[in-house]
């Protein structure tokens, strides 16, 4: 299963599936997923203080 990991900004949220971690910040699976595309980076990136903005990492299993 893929993991995600959930911060805003520097701070450390929450670890779990798209499903638990949009669950967890109350939104739908395909908001959560959009947060890990390219456009929202960018958007954040321009924005004034980004260190307010979630962001999604996704966690790859070592095998």
């Amino acid at each position: 299963m893929k993991e995600y990991a959930i911060y805003r900004g520097d701070e450390f949220k929450y670890i779990g599936t798209a499903e638990e971690c949009a669950e967890f910040l109350g939104c739908k699976v395909e908001t959560f997923k959009f947060y890990l595309t390219p456009t929202y980076q960018r958007r954040v990136e321009k924005r004034k203080r980004p260190k307010n903005y979630i962001v999604v990492v996704r966690l790859d299993d070592e095998e």
